[in-house]
């Protein structure tokens, strides 16, 4: 078989398994089901350039990666439910500090915030699959620390972590203080905007 036929088909291989798979795939996953010579990063490039057009797209969230509706099309295939409810101050206060300073223990979150985080605040994030329990910090007592999810980053149009408004600078000048990070949760209005129907604590 020729080059280019081989490449033609790994292309086709990488095409078929992440319409086949269920959950977005990483590079190293796609890899174990590739022939050793094969190019998957080559495979992906040449299909994103053949879906740029199309109804779906190639994308990657997370380092991982799955067909998506064209993000044009979203407002034509979304059923909308007029149950629009913003989350609370605290729950905005703990996503923001959280997805800023992942890995967060709760300790920590409420030293920055000044005041106890409420058991339902973070119910309401980890029902949302917006956060998740993170590895337990080597410290006295092992904390567990918090951090954001792949679906916190798929539902506000996020590739990684590292594009959220701001947060190049916000790294470069540090830890966040107190006032930066509740501005930060508070001035980014429409982003954690969500459609949940409960109330935090």
């Amino acid at each position: 078989m020729s080059t280019e036929n081989t490449a033609q088909l790994h292309t086709r291989i990488v095409e078929a398994l992440l319409f086949a798979t269920s959950e977005p795939l990483s590079i190293d996953e796609i890899y174990a089901y590739m022939p050793e010579e094969a190019d998957v990063g080559a495979a992906i490039s040449t299909l994103q350039d053949a879906y740029k057009e199309r109804g779906v797209e190639l994308v990657s969230i997370d380092g991982r990666w799955s067909f998506r509706t064209a993000s044009d099309l979203s407002e034509h295939l979304t059923l909308q439910r007029h149950e629009q409810r913003k989350l609370s101050r605290a729950a905005m206060e703990t996503l923001s500090i959280i997805a800023y300073h992942q890995p967060v223990t709760r300790a920590e979150i409420e030293t920055i915030r000044g005041v106890s985080t409420g058991r339902g605040t973070l119910d309401i994030l980890i029902e949302a699959g917006w956060v998740k329990p993170g590895r337990r910090r080597d410290a006295p007592g092992r904390p567990l620390t918090w951090v954001t999810t792949p679906s916190f980053l798929e539902h506000f149009n996020l590739e990684s972590i590292r594009d959220l408004p701001g947060l190049d600078d916000l790294k470069a000048s540090g830890l966040l203080d107190k006032s930066v990070a509740l501005d930060s949760a508070l001035t980014m209005g429409d982003l954690f905007e969500t459609n949940s129907n409960r109330e935090d604590e």
